[in-house]
């Protein structure tokens, strides 16, 4: 859902796999809530909805980067997806993902690494189900307390990224 029913719903389109729309304020009606809104207001949104959110998949995509994203406003133990986990319903298990995928590589629609963090192996092997069927590879960091790690890949790809490999850039592993 979204302040702009048009915009989501292409996206909706593009995911494809059963991505639905609802109206902006509406009670979720996924399985899979994907938690896309400024880091600042993640946890006031998830707090707000509430139970509606009760044996929901919330998928935290957030960056909490400082003003010149050079930094974390979170810290170790504290990371947003942790906050959020905090506030969330009784039910709710809660999946760090998507955090170090720049917006237009994700468009681009071509095989990717997709790091996830969480408390629940429920919860991971829908979100990796998920991102398999959107051709990425899902890469299991562990807990949730490595959710900051990833909130701190989310800053070095960012550093990359200004320091000449450009927006166009993914994080990957390889098996050697």
């Amino acid at each position: 859902m979204s302040r702009n029913t048009a915009k989501a719903q292409a996206l909706a389109d593009q995911i494809g796999n059963g991505a639905t729309v609802g109206t902006f304020g509406a009670r979720p009606a996924g399985d899979i809530v994907i938690v896309a809104v400024p880091y600042a207001d993640a946890v006031e949104v998830v707090a707000h909805y509430g139970d509606a959110l009760g044996g929901k998949v919330l998928v935290d995509i957030t960056n909490p980067f400082n003003a010149d994203a050079t930094g974390l406003v979170t810290t170790a133990g504290n990371s947003v997806t942790q906050q959020i986990a905090a506030v969330a319903p009784e039910g709710a298990q809660v999946v760090k993902a998507f955090n170090t995928i720049f917006s237009g590589v994700l468009a681009e629609e071509k095989p990717l690494d997709a790091f996830l963090a969480g408390d629940s192996a429920e919860a991971k092997a829908r979100v990796a189900a998920f991102l398999e069927s959107l051709d990425m590879r899902p890469l299991d960091a562990g807990g949730l307390e490595m959710a900051h790690a990833l909130e701190w890949a989310g800053i070095l790809l960012v550093g990359l990224a200004r320091n000449g490999a450009g927006f166009d850039i993914a994080f990957g592993a390889k098996v050697l």
